[in-house]
């Protein structure tokens, strides 16, 4: 193994962390060939496994730079949790894959940290992981990683389009800032337009960019599975990358429209400088960002009422943003950003 370590790969290191990750997970298990997960469907008529995988894009960089890495664990989990909650899905476990050029066990760490701190926030395991040290793949320091999450849901309880109706009221639940997407535009405003340090402070705000741009993901699902067990919610979107139009559109049937009135809610402050200073459209942001919006449910007007109190209840932040028309596949937007 010497010959290995000094291509580049230490194999003692690996071994090292995965005894770190079994103590942080609480799961003597894991560093076997696969996961092993014991599936109850005894309250479930019909079960069907759904799955999604995701990353968290050049958000990366921001906490390679500051050397905070803790939160982009939990923005990994977050992507694919929400995902699979969206189409009415328990989360049941995580997997997770970490590339890097030089393990630097410290940084995995954190990283794995925060993994084991969404996936807690997500109520589901973290079943297994792929640590793949390849020099020259990357640069020193950095890393990439995906995630993917299996959920489980009564196949009469499954969240499609073909449940959405027309008059359903469109109830929004407030984002943690930026969440994981756009970080790709939101670095070259504020570190190539302009020159500023992740150390500093814009004016008015209480911490400095690092601290801002890192904020992590939210994780609904403790607030809304609920909601999905007591049939209260027709369907979820799950706002990512392409924003309200592209992530609403995908719970409209091809006989339905969405009107959304931005004015309903405060967007981000963070989002109101990132239009100023790289003055950014109203498509522009419409199409990159979440404008302070995480996710959104479709719900029966007769039931606006109960959700709303239950989401309050379990310390959201939401609005009533909207409500499905008749058209054709459309979402529009209308308001100013607040």
């Amino acid at each position: 193994m010497e010959a290995y370590k000094e291509a580049g790969v230490d194999i003692n290191a690996g071994y090292q962390l995965v005894d770190q990750i079994k103590k942080l997970a609480h799961n003597e298990s894991l560093g076997s060939f696969g996961g092993l997960f014991s599936l109850d469907i005894g309250s479930y008529q019909e079960p069907v496994l759904v799955a999604g995988t995701d990353g968290v894009g050049t958000k990366l960089l921001i906490a390679i730079q500051a050397n905070k890495n803790t939160q982009v664990g939990i923005d990994l989990v977050a992507m694919c949790a929400n995902d699979v909650l969206s189409q009415g899905a328990k989360p049941l476990f995580f997997l997770d894959y970490l590339g890097t050029g030089h393990l630097d066990q410290g940084q995995a760490k954190d990283i794995i940290t925060g993994v084991v701190e969404g996936v807690k926030q997500a109520g589901a395991l973290l079943l297994g992981g792929e640590t793949a040290e390849m020099p020259d793949m990357y640069a020193t320091q950095h890393y990439d990683l995906a995630g993917f999450a299996v959920g489980i849901a009564d196949k009469k309880q499954l969240l499609t389009a073909e449940n959405t109706k027309n008059g359903d009221v469109l109830i929004g639940l407030a984002s943690n800032g930026l969440h994981s997407n756009g970080f790709s535009l939101v670095r070259d405003i504020l570190f190539k337009q302009n020159d500023f340090s992740l150390h500093e402070t814009l004016p008015g705000y209480k911490h400095d960019l690092q601290t801002e741009l890192l904020k992590p993901t939210r994780i609904y699902v403790d607030a809304v599975y609920p909601l999905i067990e007591q049939k209260l919610v027709h369907t979820i979107a799950h706002i990512t990358g392409g924003g309200l139009i592209e992530n609403v559109g995908r719970i409209l049937d091809k006989d339905q429209s969405a009107e959304i009135n931005v004015a309903t809610w405060p967007m981000p402050r963070i989002m109101h400088s990132l239009q100023e200073l790289g003055r950014l459209t109203f498509t522009d942001m419409t199409q990159t960002f979440n404008l302070g919006i995480g996710m959104v449910l479709a719900v029966d007007p007769a039931n606006v009422e109960k959700v709303m109190t239950l989401l309050q209840q379990s310390g959201e932040r939401v609005y009533q943003i909207g409500r499905v028309v008749s058209g054709q596949q459309e979402v529009k937007l209308k308001g100013e950003l607040q």
